[in-house]
């Protein structure tokens, strides 16, 4: 089987783009590709699950290129905008990983990985000030992200910018709450105000999650599994 290389990829989607490549692909905009993009994150997810479970790494490798895929069919819409090509993207990244990480390219030091996250972050913001994100703090935070994620995100840096000093018990006490809340409603009742008493133990799980380092996204990924199980049992 022939070896590809990266300049070859880097052709093949050209060509692929191209006024005799193929009509779906050179209909492709930003826009269209999202639930691609999407979709490949979840299968490399997968892929990874696999690896993990099973010791086969070939559809971890296959899904790493669906990814790139996406990666380089954006930069090649990009190129033809006149905006930024596939050369562009490797330089910036390269140059952010070394602005980043000055312990390892710098004089900077880091003991730990605390370290290096808190120093990455103070970078970071750095880079930001002046600009939008500098001016909405929690606005930085993808609105694209799973909202169970996202809220915790939001949550986490809403801490230590405006509410230093939340605690576990705090965030407990608040779950508490919503769901004495919940227990009050019946199916029957109004659905926005049920919806929103939802939304506040949602919030509330995410809090504790937050504090716990827990992802509430894997866990009811784990506990669906669970109930797949049982009814295929």
């Amino acid at each position: 089987m022939k070896k590809y290389t990266y300049e070859d990829f880097l052709e093949i989607i050209r060509t692929l783009r191209s006024e005799n490549g193929c009509p779906w692909d050179r209909e492709q905009t930003h826009m269209s590709l999202r639930p691609c993009m999407m979709e490949e994150a979840a299968e490399l997810l997968a892929g990874i699950r696999i690896y993990e479970q099973t010791g086969d790494y070939r559809n971890l490798r296959e899904e790493l290129g669906d990814v790139l895929l996406q990666v380089v069919m954006h930069a090649r819409i990009a190129e033809e905008e006149g905006l930024f090509d596939m050369s562009d993207v490797v330089s910036e990244v390269a140059e952010k990983m070394v602005r980043r990480h000055p312990h390892v390219f710098g004089d900077a030091t880091a003991s730990d990985s605390a370290q290096v996250l808190q120093n990455w972050e103070e970078i970071k913001k750095k880079e930001k000030e002046g600009s939008r994100e500098a001016q909405s703090p929690l606005r930085e935070i993808p609105l694209e992200l799973p909202a169970l994620t996202r809220a915790a995100k939001v949550l986490k840096k809403a801490d230590k910018l405006y509410e230093p000093g939340r605690d576990y018990n705090s965030c407990v006490e608040a779950l508490e709450k919503a769901v004495a809340a919940l227990r009050d409603l019946t199916p029957s009742g109004d659905s926005e105000k049920i919806g929103c008493q939802m939304g506040d133990a949602l919030v509330a799980l995410a809090d504790i999650s937050r504090i716990k380092k827990l992802s509430l996204e894997q866990i009811l990924a784990d506990r669906t599994e669970d109930i797949i199980a049982r009814y295929e049992a």
